[in-house]
């Protein structure tokens, strides 16, 4: 009878530690999967701004762009101008 008892106290105790095993395992797969979850929410938040970067960026070089060829037109039809007056004062 005592044989039986140890027995039947170590299965109780091994169902017991089983149980427990697995809710730790679970516990830390759910910990793992919010991590994994946080960061993939992070990263989608940082390819936003930095899509929105890009965009603006592309925004600034399109207008310093125009700003230069609008400088280098006016430059150059100021030349004009100054070569045809000179030119008229020649003749």
């Amino acid at each position: 009878m005592l044989e039986s008892n140890r027995k039947d106290k170590q299965s109780a105790e091994e169902a017991t530690n089983l149980a427990r095993e697995q809710a730790r395992r679970a516990d830390f797969l759910a910990r793992e999967n919010v991590i994994e979850e946080a960061q993939k929410t992070a990263e989608a938040k940082r390819a936003e701004r930095r899509a929105a970067e890009e965009v603006e960026q592309l925004a600034k070089e399109k207008s310093r762009r125009e700003a230069f060829l609008a400088r280098e037109k006016a430059i150059t039809e100021a030349n004009e101008i100054r070569k045809a007056r000179e030119s008229d004062k020649q003749l």
